[in-house]
């Protein structure tokens, strides 16, 4: 039996039918597209699969889209459009985090990075000026298979210090 769902995401209104056993990752990905979205480990192990949940970071792969209804999702695909830092908010420039993983070489294989950056942007929402101990925390539950940690941490913290010189 089909369950109805509607969910925001990106900013956009999604209603849809689903079985109650599909995960929001795969409702993300297959339903809608984004595959942005990465499927690492399946297990909530790795954090490939994190999105933000009402800006709160979220593994979705351990979460059945069902779960989700009502609530407002932002993927990688979503976080420049959302972004307000630059004056645009309409995707035309990179989120500040995004921005930090460019140009602190936060990116390396890229296989991690959707995830890490939505870790890293609900880590920045709720401090807006963490630690390096702190940072490490956040993101530990989040696996860079690179093992190029520092570059991600310089990156969160090259986007800590924009997001506060513009206000955020």
């Amino acid at each position: 039996m089909a369950l109805q769902i509607r969910l925001r995401v990106n900013g956009k209104e999604h209603e849809s039918s689903v079985e109650p056993r599909l995960l929001l990752v795969h409702y993300l990905r297959d339903t809608l597209g984004l595959t942005g979205t990465h499927i690492g480990c399946e297990t909530s192990l790795c954090g490939a699969c994190t999105v933000l949940l009402d800006g709160k970071a979220v593994k979705s792969c351990t979460m059945l889209a069902a779960q989700a209804s009502g609530a407002e999702i932002t993927t990688i695909e979503g976080l420049a459009a959302t972004c307000n830092s630059h004056g645009s908010g309409n995707g035309a420039s990179l989120h500040p985090v995004q921005e930090g993983f460019w140009e602190k070489h936060g990116l390396q294989c890229g296989y991690c990075t959707p995830g890490m950056i939505l870790t890293a942007t609900a880590l920045l929402n709720e401090n807006p000026d963490p630690s390096e101990t702190e940072i490490r925390t956040a993101i530990s539950g989040n696996l860079c298979r690179c093992t190029g940690y520092q570059h991600i941490v310089d990156a969160i913290q090259y986007a800590a210090k924009k997001m506060a010189a513009n206000g955020h």
